[in-house]
């Protein structure tokens, strides 16, 4: 099956993004010292997560997930602490250092801002409104 030309030019923007940000994302990870997998973990810890969230998040089994939390915790960026509810789960916290290192390597993730700058408010909330569209519908 065939898609329009417009869906044509729009899947091969998307790939063109996608390539820009993974490049990004790979260049800032290593200029932290972290893997790629180890930013979308401290990207990921907004808030404490259980394992088995990380590993949904991250589609990804435990037991590989194991590893990446017992390096970044070898480095001090996360600590694993009993859930306040429930003292089996063990939830992996961002230390204060992960913290300041996921948010200084959020901010390093120029590629996007730079040419989002370009667009006026009005155009920025339209686009954000239609890839939020996008996502929700594969939900």
């Amino acid at each position: 099956m065939s898609a329009d030309p417009i869906t044509d030019d729009v899947v091969a923007l998307l790939a063109r993004i996608v390539d820009r940000f993974v490049g990004s994302y790979e260049s800032a990870a290593a200029a932290q010292g972290l893997t790629t997998v180890q930013a979308k973990v401290l990207g990921a810890l907004g808030e404490p997560l259980p394992m088995h969230r990380i590993a949904e998040k991250l589609n990804s089994e435990r037991s590989n997930v194991t590893g990446i939390i017992d390096r970044l915790e070898a480095r001090g960026l996360v600590e694993r602490r009993s859930d306040d509810r429930d003292r089996r789960i063990k939830n992996i916290v961002a230390t204060p250092a992960g913290a300041l290192l996921a948010r200084d390597f959020r901010r390093s993730l120029g590629f996007a801002a730079e040419p989002l700058a370009t667009l006026g408010p009005d155009d920025r909330v339209q686009l954000r409104d239609l890839l939020r569209r996008m996502v929700d519908a594969e939900a």
